[in-house]
């Protein structure tokens, strides 16, 4: 199964993997389960790592580099993932979060989060 992560579970799996929930651990550890990371979760890293947010101390590029090679999957931002942002609910407001949840939606993949407003859509979402 693929497992598109959203960009805090992607940061614990990265280098905190001790943060991580024990689901999430579960089906990263699985060895039929493809670990996905979008180029929407590098933007959101790069731009409140340039604010100087303390939660997000991470090189984008580093983090890219460690991910591809360590097996990752990276998902792309599509103009059909963009467009389709248009019908989702008005559950969340973050831009980052609603594409990753489009990008669930259009691709048919799990998006894995630890976000409770994000597990609200109608979507492929599984809560960690």
């Amino acid at each position: 199964m693929k497992l598109l992560l959203d960009t805090h579970v992607l940061l614990w799996a990265a280098g905190q993997p001790d943060r991580l929930p024990a689901a999430a651990r579960r089906l990263l550890d699985d060895p039929r389960n493809e670990p996905i990371f979008s180029s929407a979760s590098l933007w959101e890293i790069a731009i409140k790592s340039g604010l100087g947010r303390d939660d997000f101390q991470v090189n984008a590029r580093l983090l890219r580099r460690g991910l591809l090679d360590n097996g990752y999957g990276e998902l792309p931002i599509t103009s059909e993932h963009a467009v389709a942002v248009d019908g989702l609910p008005p559950i969340h407001k973050d831009p980052f979060d609603r594409i990753l949840v489009a990008q669930s939606m259009v691709e048919g993949i799990t998006l894995l989060t630890s976000d409770p407003l994000v597990a609200q859509y109608p979507a492929p979402v599984q809560r960690v």
